[in-house]
């Protein structure tokens, strides 16, 4: 448009009727800084962005008389005014400045050109005055559907309710308002431009559906939460009648996907075409969640039990075996062992059967329930170690005071007491010689016959003089780390078997 207005100038005049009081000085400044400020919005070349209106313009203001008040004055003015427009080519005349005048010989051919520019110009073309009045028809049309879908009672009602629950009928119920008034504007608008009319019906549909979409994500997210909450439910309920845990978890997660997709249709706008698979896609992530928490929860639970029942197979026994150490001890807990693993192993094997877990995940359990087992026989087997000293007091004092038969003995003075001694000594050897080791692996070992020819053999015996006690090659050639440990339970053993020989 601006190149237009060069290479001359244009007078722009500007003629005041029925002038007031008010001198022309006052009102000259504030038309021309109206002016000014139209001549700022106006699009120019980057070249012309800070050119000032006067180097295009010369803006002039004229102020005529009121022709009722004041006839003759005004009267006068105009011709005044008159005779400036008909000698406007005279030096200093309203076109006297212009360095494009023509002859009136070439004035056909100056309109010419003229005209060629202005067509040329896409700037300057108008729209028709049907698209015009089109254009700001429908655009009221459109926004006053759109302030009356904003105040619509049942809409407002449905915008409040989804807050905190889900609203029946969800979908449908909205797709109908939404339809009403977007029929309503199709029928105000039916008369005007039709491409005017479609392309500001479609404006309206957007901004009415960016209106309900909130509406919408909040529905979702009921939906979501609800179908989250039912899983739950018919997943706990599946697990305590008795069904196996893969499949009532891929049962329960298809039912609860199923009745998600359902209700979403049901929830859908008719005029948008929106995804709820992101929804859906967090539905499922949360299932997966909550089967795989479960799941941890049940197997530690599983665990337990299983380790509750070794506990309860193998403690009191190996303890009972251990207290009557003999030569068939280990051999009885390790048959007790590998019967009791075998069983939970069995048990445990068993019941994740119904998980679906990879083969490498169970049989590490299942490793790990064995390890369980056979660290319980252990801990037993040191606790018992513990008390060995006692143990071996008591036994003594057990075989010295009582027959073969357990019958408490009646002493008449004809007894062997160095037979009944050694018989007593050596059985109490025999306990700690038992629990000098776990032999859990089943290999043969020299414990006893060490502990016997160094302890009971007269050469490296504990010999008792004036009540001190001292030794002769106690165990110079043992060769396992616990043989001091050994050696001193023997030293504090024997006094006390003295003791109960002389009582």
């Amino acid at each position: 448009m601006m190149r237009l207005f060069s290479p001359r100038k244009t007078t722009l005049m500007f003629v005041i009727r029925d002038k007031t009081r008010t001198p022309l000085e006052n009102l000259e400044p504030v038309l021309r800084e109206d002016i000014q400020k139209i001549w700022d919005f106006v699009p120019k070349p980057e070249a012309h962005k800070e050119t000032p209106i006067s180097e295009f313009f010369n803006v002039e203001v004229v102020a005529l008389s009121s022709y009722e008040e004041k006839e003759e004055q005004f009267k006068e003015q105009v011709a005044n005014l008159r005779g400036r427009f008909f000698h406007s080519i005279a030096p200093g005349g309203l076109a006297g400045d212009r360095r494009g005048v023509v002859p009136a010989s070439g004035f056909s051919f100056s309109a010419q050109q003229i005209w060629r520019v202005i067509k040329e110009n896409k700037d300057l073309d108008l729209p028709a005055h049907k698209v015009m009045v089109a254009t700001v028809r429908c655009e009221e049309i459109a926004n006053e559907k759109h302030a009356n879908f904003s105040t619509n009672e049942e809409w407002c009602q449905m915008e409040e309710s989804v807050q905190f629950s889900p609203v029946t009928g969800f979908g449908k119920r909205l797709s109908s308002i939404l339809n009403s008034y977007l029929s309503e504007y199709d029928s105000e608008a039916t008369y005007f431009d039709e491409g005017v009319r479609s392309a500001k019906g479609k404006q309206l549909e957007e901004k009415l559906l960016q209106l309900v979409q909130p509406a919408y994500q909040s529905m979702l997210g009921h939906i979501r939460s609800g179908n989250l909450e039912k899983f739950k439910d018919k997943f706990e309920k599946a697990l305590n009648a008795g069904e196996g845990f893969s499949s009532a978890a891929c049962a329960c997660t298809q039912s609860c996907m199923a009745l998600f997709d359902e209700q979403c249709r049901d929830a859908v706008i008719g005029q948008a075409n929106w995804d709820a698979s992101r929804v859906r896609d967090k539905l499922h992530r949360d299932i997966d969640s909550h089967v795989a928490s479960v799941e941890a929860a049940k197997l530690s639970d599983l665990t337990l039990i299983f380790e509750a029942k070794l506990n309860e197979a193998l403690a009191a026994p190996v303890e009972a075996l251990l207290d009557g150490a003999n030569n068939e001890t280990w051999s009885s807990i390790r048959k007790l062992l590998r019967r009791e693993t075998e069983s939970a192993v069995s048990g445990l094997s068993s019941a994740l059967s119904g998980f679906d877990m990879d083969e490498q995940t169970e049989e590490k359990m299942l490793i790990n329930m064995e390890n369980y087992a056979s660290s319980l026989v252990e801990a037993k087997a040191r606790e018992q170690a513990g008390r060995v000293l006692n143990c071996m007091k008591d036994r003594f004092s057990m075989l010295f005071s009582h027959d073969s038969d357990s019958i408490p003995r009646v002493w008449s003075g004809k007894e062997d007491i160095r037979a009944i001694t050694k018989t007593a000594r050596s059985s109490s050897l025999k306990l700690l010689s038992v629990m000098a080791a776990i032999r859990l692996d089943g290999d043969v070992d020299n414990v006893e016959s060490t502990l016997s020819s160094a302890l009971l053999d007269n050469k490296n015996s504990v010999a008792v003089t004036d009540g001190s006690i001292t030794t002769h090659d106690p165990l110079a050639l043992g060769t396992w780390e616990e043989v001091e440990s050994l050696f001193f339970i023997w030293v504090f053993y024997f006094p006390c078997a003295i003791y109960s020989c002389t009582i």
